[in-house]
């Protein structure tokens, strides 16, 4: 039938009505039945029919009436003949638009990249004046971000953070605490409160300062060696006097004292003079303490800083800063939370050492250096004080006297929440140290303003109709000086619920100390996420690359130029080495050589915009994009960021040196096997979760939550849960210390071919001095590595019906 039949059937059919009417529905009184009635609507012309709405059943017209039979009859004739195609052209309609929405969708993926994070069409908030409409892309969020972060006023932050005083325990402290608290409640976060610890600090002596004489050979006190910056010194140094011949020790790692051991010298019960840097103070003193010595000095060697004449240096009279607690957190409350209604236990930690330690200038090194005898120093050992050579010992006698006190200090955290909207309890946690011994201002004051702005831009984005599925915590630690404190005893507070909660750890600390490289000191399960991060954020001071770029120029392995691991002295390690979860601290660094003004009085904001050329406000805005897109990936992703199949190359990598000693094992009827077969039901165990997730569908909310918890708890389950917190609170098999330790079983097996004596630099093992190789000992080891990654490959295989062990 062709359209024009149709058509002029449609007027022959209106012709035969009797009159203009409106088909409507009327219920008729006195029956329970609906029928259909002719009412004539009278109205005005052009006027729209009233709408009547009531349940109802639709029923045909009156059949009794032959105008009604006849209408009927025509109504169905065309109906049957039009049907098909009125069928088809909706089909076609269907059709074109469903082709032109796939062309219009296709198009904004592109537009996006490879990682489009969707905000679901569910998201209820209050739109701003410039708030998106309809869905975000991952664009669109970075966009969104960067628009926003450019608005800050980095550089003034950090300048004026920097005047402030604000050491732990201060009363400056205190007042910036609530400056901070201020700053976070004025913004729009769904939480904002403070935590208070009560803790045991230690400083100078205000009435017996430290002091270092001269002594003769009858151990009578000769001159004093003036200690040029009188209120430097170290935390946690043991108190009292210590006196003895000197004897330099390079850096004062174990193998510089094992050097010295092999070339003669002596270090038991003399004073060691030692260089700054290579490890951290802790590390140098507890070396010194295993092999004997009685007390250890410490200065900046020119050396170990720039010689470019057109670059700020260190004076020569400025000592350094630094605690030697071998540790984190309180170290009188070890593995407890320092709350002031806290019963402690009368325990010490193990990392406190029992020698004192000291910092001095340069210009007093050289002093002793020049007194001096002995062998000559190897050539690596040279430095350029203006001594030559410089000479092992031993030299004059000396007395070092510490008296620093300890003192019981209030130290105040402060938080910042975004709740998160479809995963609340799971927190992507952001940190900075807000105190510092001097100005720091590379130390705190970049991290502390860099995590102030961030707070600002992610408010901002929130307001424009950002919602991260996760919750972000901001936080502003106390007590980092002294050892990660404020961060190590929040830890321990709530240990029980954060390894369970908390997703991620980012660390805003030491971000900016030069220009030249970039270094990730991090767990392995965020190295993937890091390298497409550095892909999209603008080098700083290389127009026309990323970062990603810059640190590849020279180097075509990216993650050995850039990937470090977690030191002790970064609040990071904790977090992974003590509760749990994947951590990572970014640094900016000089080329070659570290930033001279580190602890000291000198870190001013004038001198580190000095050391950058003016660049400072540009890298520390590269370190605020870099970590604020690391925390929108972290927050907004159905699927958490994570590699987990990472880790099965670091044991991979571990059993590779401890292959090399099978054949001694061998010959002893010991064998590795065990560890190889835990490590290949890791990696099996891995590869099937990385294929469910893969078949599986990301609108799943309940199923991504099942996979998310798995994910987010790899780091735990690296926790050895064989040895106790208390006795060992770094229970990490990888990067804890203790002899559950993977590095701990390797220093061990060293032993085989060391002739039967112990390495008493093996500190991370705590390996016995002059104990070899011990058979009962390196079972246990074995079977406490085993187990941790066994039970590490069972947690990610799901369900207990789900694993296979071939054991």
């Amino acid at each position: 039938m062709s359209m024009e039949r149709l058509w002029g059937l449609l007027q022959r059919t209106q012709r035969l009505s009797p009159r203009p009417s409106q088909t409507i529905y009327k219920r008729v009184e006195g029956t329970q039945q609906w029928r259909l009635e002719e009412e004539e609507e009278e109205g005005e012309e052009g006027a729209e029919p009233a709408a009547h709405f009531c349940p109802m059943e639709l029923r045909g017209p009156d059949l009794g009436s032959r105008a009604g039979r006849q209408n009927l009859g025509l109504w169905a004739a065309a109906g049957r003949k039009a049907a098909p195609y009125l069928v088809l052209t909706a089909l076609l309609i269907f059709t074109g638009a469903f082709l032109l929405g796939y062309v219009a969708f296709r198009g904004s993926c592109q537009a996006c990249g490879d990682d489009v994070l969707v905000v679901p069409e569910d998201v209820n908030y209050e739109p701003g004046p410039d708030s998106h409409q309809g869905t975000l892309y991952w664009s669109d969020l970075q966009a969104m971000f960067l628009r926003f972060l450019g608005e800050g006023r980095l550089e003034d932050t950090i300048r004026q953070i920097s005047l402030r005083k604000r050491m732990a325990g201060s009363a400056g402290m205190a007042a910036l605490a609530q400056d901070i608290r201020g700053a976070l409640s004025s913004q729009k976060l769904d939480h904002v409160w403070m935590d208070t610890h009560y803790v045991g600090l230690q400083f100078p002596h205000p009435a017996h300062p430290n002091t270092l004489h001269w002594v003769d050979a009858a151990d009578k006190l000769g001159e004093p060696l003036p200690l040029e910056d009188h209120d430097v010194y170290c935390p946690y140094s043991a108190t009292g006097n210590a006196t003895g011949e000197l004897v330099y020790a390079h850096y004062g790692r174990p193998e510089d004292l094992q050097d010295l051991r092999a070339r003669g010298v002596e270090t038991a019960g003399r004073l060691l003079l030692v260089r700054l840097g290579e490890i951290s103070f802790a590390q140098k003193v507890a070396s010194a303490q295993e092999f004997g010595a009685g007390g250890v000095l410490i200065y900046p060697d020119p050396a170990d800083f720039s010689q470019d004449p057109h670059k700020l240096g260190l004076s020569s009279h400025r000592a350094v800063y630094g605690h030697v607690h071998l540790g984190t957190g309180d170290p009188y409350t070890p593995g407890f939370p320092s709350f002031n209604q806290t019963q402690f236990p009368p325990v010490q930690s193990s990392g406190l050492p029992n020698i004192p330690a000291q910092p001095i200038s340069a210009d007093i090194a050289s002093l002793l250096l020049r007194k001096l005898q002995g062998p000559v120093a190897p050539q690596e050992w040279q430095g350029r004080l203006p001594v030559s050579p410089y000479r092992l010992g031993p030299g004059p006698g000396l007395r070092l006297g510490v008296n620093n006190h300890r003192v019981s200090t209030p130290i105040s955290n402060i938080f910042g929440c975004i709740e998160g909207r479809s995963e609340p309890d799971h927190y992507v946690v952001i940190g900075a140290q807000r105190d510092a011994w001097g100005p720091g201002a590379a130390k705190s004051a970049v991290g502390t303003a860099i995590l102030l702005e961030l707070v600002r831009t992610f408010s901002s984005m929130v307001s424009n109709g950002f919602q991260p599925r996760r919750s972000l915590l901001f936080i502003s630690w106390d007590g980092g000086d002294f050892g990660s404190v404020g961060s190590t005893e929040w830890l321990e507070g709530y240990l029980s619920v954060l390894h369970l909660k908390a997703v991620v750890y980012v660390s805003l600390d030491n971000a900016v100390l030069g220009d030249d490289k970039f270094h990730a000191k991090t767990s392995p399960l965020l190295i993937s996420l890091i390298e497409n991060i550095l892909k999209q954020v603008d080098s700083p001071n290389r127009s026309g690359q990323t970062l990603f770029e810059q640190v590849t120029f020279n180097s075509h392995s990216w993650d050995a130029e850039v990937i470090r691991p977690l030191p002790m002295d970064s609040s990071a390690y904790s977090f992974t080495a003590f509760a749990g979860v994947p951590a990572v601290e970014f640094s900016f660094m000089e080329d070659g050589q570290v930033y001279p003004f580190l602890h000291t009085k000198d870190d001013t904001y004038e001198n580190l915009h000095t050391m950058l050329r003016g660049r400072l406000p540009a890298v520390a805005q590269a370190v605020a994009q870099l970590a604020g897109q690391l925390l929108i990936r972290l927050s907004h992703d159905h699927l958490l960021p994570l590699d987990f199949g990472r880790y099965g190359d670091v044991v991979l990598r571990h059993i590779g040196s401890l292959n090399e000693f099978s054949g001694d094992l061998k010959a002893r009827g010991l064998t590795l096997q065990w560890v190889y077969s835990a490590r290949g039901d890791y990696i099996r165990a891995a590869e099937k979760l990385r294929k469910e997730i893969y078949s599986s569908e990301e609108r799943d909310e309940r199923l991504m939550r099942m996979y998310n918890v798995r994910i987010m708890r790899v780091e735990f389950y690296f926790l050895s849960q064989y040895v106790s917190p208390a006795d060992s609170p770094f229970r990490h098999i990888f990067l804890g210390r203790g002899d559950h330790t993977l590095g701990a079983l390797l220093d061990h097996v060293r032993l085989l071919r060391s002739g039967g004596s112990g390495d008493p630099g093996a500190t991370a093992s705590r390996v016995a001095p002059g104990l070899g190789f011990q058979e009962s000992r390196f079972r246990r080891q074995l079977a406490l590595l085993t187990w941790t990654l066994q039970g590490a490959a069972n947690a990610l295989s799901g369900d207990v019906w789900n694993i296979d062990n071939n054991f």
